[in-house]
């Protein structure tokens, strides 16, 4: 015990008396080796040069760009062979494929870009089921997986050994038993509390059970700022879930920390499952080394389709068209940003915006600030209470700005807010993973479903205008009265938004 603590004291005293020359170098491949944001970069200065110690462990923590290119090399590779949307994006540039309105006026532009970007193929032949209730949508889960009759994918940023996954694994021991692959994908980070003999009972069971970017050191993960956040389950290819409820008790209100949670996630039948699906495949390839591209089947369209389907699909006044975009660490562009922008500049009347946490980028508040000032109805809601206190207060900082612009802003009242999603001019709506802040947009793994489609968006819209009723406004009057501690945490969090 003596020795140890003699090493590890001499490594101190190396580490104290080596800090300027450490500081120096981690300077130097900050500013000219990495391509960053300059507020990034002179928050990690600071960092270094202010917090001398925690500065450099939080840098070997969080801060891995130098490896990025050639951690996410062969996963960008795989990203890009998909043959479906290049296919599509010449139709497009020829002008053979002909969309429905409001498409091909306003919005084919954003249709190709995704195209480019992302390899989102736009799918027409769908229809979504819209949950806000956790409790509904993990019984709807449940049922939807008791049908399966070939394989279920199950991918979640936070799996929880709590009573919410335990009524989930009988009925997937029960499909393995009938010969129905099951495969279970979760973060290192998300995951990292659940007991590894769960997993190995799942495992001897028969479900295939993966992690992305797990622990290396027992529970310390050095790629903690890659997170895969998607929550993506495929049943059979013929429907699939996506939105912002993990697994865990207090997705379905059953934490008295947070109340009731007030979520917003889509059941989507028809072509674009297939898009979840090759996703789902992507991220699984890379965590799991097993190809499932080699298994043609998974990315088959059901030709079985049952008769409740058939008729949520006929009994529509027109096609609903969805594009699944994806962004990542991984990524050239910041698709799912990018699309937010695109649909702020364009819209004509109204933006609604509902998101846990709001710490945008310069060019995300400046269109939104223009909006508003052009006189587009810009409506923000928040959450009414912090899960991540450093993200809540510097939220709150970004939510004066857009006051300022003319913009409303909300904090819902009745629990808590984790819904994410844009909805613009009644037309068109992004709702999924990803959060309208940085992280989300820089450093997560998130997905992200485009719906052009007018009842759809609709519907989202009478649902954000019903919770307005759970909602406290914030006034510019409020917002100039908060106490001088609260005005001190905002300006703290908001120095540290782009590391949060």
């Amino acid at each position: 015990m003596g020795e140890i603590l003699g090493t590890a004291l001499e490594m101190w005293d190396w580490l104290m008396s080596h800090l300027i020359l450490i500081n120096l170098v981690l300077s130097v491949i900050i500013v000219f080796f990495q391509r960053r944001d300059p507020k990034a970069v002179w928050t990690w200065l600071l960092a270094l040069y202010f917090v001398p110690v925690f500065g450099f462990l939080f840098y070997l923590l969080l801060c891995q760009d130098l490896h990025k290119s050639k951690m996410f090399r062969i996963k960008e590779v795989e990203d890009k062979l998909n043959v479906s949307a290049r296919s599509q994006e010449n139709y497009f540039k020829r002008h053979e494929m002909v969309l429905e309105e409001p498409m091909e006026r306003d919005y084919k532009d954003m249709v190709i870009y995704n195209l480019e970007t992302s390899g989102a193929v736009l799918t027409l032949n769908n229809h979504v089921t819209i949950f806000t209730d956790g409790k509904k949508k993990f019984e709807d889960l449940r049922r939807e997986m008791a049908q399966a009759k070939h394989f279920i994918h199950i991918q979640y940023y936070i799996i929880k050994n709590d009573e919410l996954f335990d009524s989930l694994i009988p009925v997937l021991l029960e499909k393995v038993k009938e010969g129905v692959e099951v495969r279970i994908l979760y973060d290192g980070m998300g995951g990292r509390f659940m007991p590894k003999k769960k997993w190995l009972m799942l495992e001897e069971a028969g479900v295939k059970v993966g992690a992305f970017f797990p622990a290396t050191l027992g529970r310390i993960n050095f790629r903690v700022n890659y997170r895969n956040h998607r929550k993506i389950v495929v049943i059979d290819g013929k429907v699939g879930y996506v939105g912002g409820f993990n697994i865990g008790r207090e997705y379905i209100g059953m934490d008295p920390k947070f109340g009731y949670w007030r979520d917003t996630h889509l059941k989507i039948y028809g072509d674009a499952v297939i898009s979840l699906q090759v996703r789902f495949a992507q991220d699984w390839n890379y965590a799991c080394k097993e190809n499932l591209f080699q298994h043609a089947e998974y990315f088959d369209i059901p030709h079985s389709i049952n008769e409740e389907r058939k008729k949520l699909l006929e009994g529509r006044r027109q096609p609903l068209g969805i594009q699944i975009i994806s962004s990542g660490p991984d990524a050239r562009d910041r698709q799912i940003r990018n699309n937010y922008l695109e649909l702020f500049y364009k819209a004509k009347h109204h933006i609604y915006i509902q998101t846990p946490y709001f710490v945008p980028d310069d060019a995300v508040l400046s269109a939104l600030q223009v909006a508003a000032k052009s006189g587009v109805d810009v409506r923000l809601m928040i959450p009414c209470k912090p899960d991540h206190p450093f993200v809540y207060w510097a939220t709150y900082s970004y939510v004066g700005d857009l006051l300022a612009a003319g913009a409303r802003c909300y904090t819902y009242e009745n629990g808590f807010l984790h819904a994410k999603g844009v909805m613009a001019d009644g037309r068109v709506c992004s709702y999924g993973t990803a959060n309208m802040d940085i992280r989300s947009f820089e450093l997560n793994f998130e997905v992200n479903a485009v719906i052009y489609d007018e009842e759809t968006t609709q519907e989202l819209e009478n649902i954000f205008l019903e919770d307005l009723n759970c909602c406290r406004e914030i006034t510019m009057e409020i917002y100039r009265r908060r106490s001088l501690i609260i005005r001190a945490k905002e300006q703290c969090s908001r120095l540290l938004s782009p590391l949060l």
